[in-house]
Order: C-alpha cells, then sequence, then structure tokens
C-alpha cells in the first residue's frame, strides 16, 4: 500500500468531515474524492467492509448533496431531530447487520476483525443516512463508528487512519453542540 494514498484520502476525509460539522455543502463532493482513495486503501489492508462502505459514502453523498441542496419542495432541508422510536429502530437494525455481515466476513473471507469492522460499516451507513438527512443523531453514529475505527485502523497499521479517526471523534462531539444551536435556528 502507498503511504501517499492513505495520506491523501484523509486530507480530503477530514475537510469533508470539517465540513459537515459546519453544516456546509462542500462536505458532499470532498468527500467522494476522500473516498474514492481510501476504497484504496482499505482493500490493501484486507478491510473488505471498508471497501464496501466507502462505495457506500460515494453514492449517498451524490444524493445527500442534492437533498441538501433541493430537500423540501425545492428549499435547502434544515437540520432537525430524527424521531426516538426511529432512532432506537435504527440502531437495532444496525446491530443485527454488524453481526450479520461480521458473520458473512468471518465464515467466507479473510477479513481482519470482521466483527469489529462491520459495527464500523453498519453504522457509518446509519450515520450517513441520518446526516443526509441533516438529523442532528447522525453525531452520535458517528461517535460510536470513531471509538471503534481509532483502535481497529491502529492494529492494521494505518496510524494516519487512526489519528484522522481520532479527530473525526472531536468533530464530532463539537458538531453536536453546533447543530444543537442549528436546531434552534430552525
Amino acid at each position: 500500500m502507498n503511504r501517499s494514498w492513505e495520506i491523501a484520502a484523509n486530507v480530503l476525509n477530514a475537510l469533508s468531515i470539517l465540513l459537515a460539522g459546519c453544516n456546509s455543502m462542500h462536505t458532499w463532493w470532498t468527500g467522494i474524492a476522500g473516498c474514492l482513495l481510501f476504497g484504496v486503501v482499505f482493500f490493501g489492508a484486507k478491510l473488505y467492509a471498508d471497501v464496501t462502505l466507502q462505495a457506500f459514502f460515494i453514492v449517498t453523498s451524490l444524493i445527500g448533496w442534492r437533498a441538501w441542496l433541493h430537500g423540501r419542495g425545492g428549499a435547502p432541508l434544515p437540520v432537525r431531530r430524527a424521531r426516538p422510536w426511529a432512532v432506537a429502530g435504527l440502531f437495532a437494525a444496525g446491530a443485527v447487520v454488524a453481526a450479520g455481515y461480521g458473520w458473512l466476513l468471518h465464515r467466507f473471507t479473510d477479513a481482519y476483525a470482521p466483527f469489529l469492522d462491520s459495527v464500523v460499516l453498519a453504522f457509518s451507513v446509519l450515520g450517513q443516512f441520518l446526516l443526509m438527512g441533516r438529523r442532528y443523531e447522525s453525531w452520535w453514529c458517528w461517535l460510536l463508528v470513531n471509538t471503534i475505527a481509532v483502535p481497529l485502523y491502529l492494529s492494521r497499521g494505518l496510524q494516519v487512519t487512526a489519528v484522522l479517526y481520532a479527530a473525526f471523534w472531536i468533530n464530532a462531539m463539537v458538531a453536536l453542540v453546533r447543530w444543537r444551536r442549528f436546531l434552534k435556528t430552525t
């Protein structure tokens, strides 16, 4: 694996995540570019759930970009809360998906840490869907993902990526506060 690919992916994704925390439209195109590079990096590290996740992020970033711009009758989507029962159901579904995909990776591939990798995948998907809808609760998903991802990436020698995900964890904490203010102004 080429370390420069990892660094470039991290720079683009750091920019994208910071822009998301600031509620900026530019989060989407920077994220697409970073995810393309991360797909290559994670394939080389045999983190196949993360490769799948990068493809998902590219597609949903295109959809999210459009939704943020034209979400409600042509008007941009405001930051809003999801219903508590919906969040509980989504978190339960995320746990089931993580267990199922982890089992598949464990059974049929040479994946490293298939269950932890699958938790990162499942809750990143959930976080992305919530972010696409400008839901405040997306940041709770990102906190969970980043808490698991940092030691996982360190264990695979992806130190630069682990440091980035630690910064993402801090950004998610800041975004929780910032997006709470956005809720009060919309």
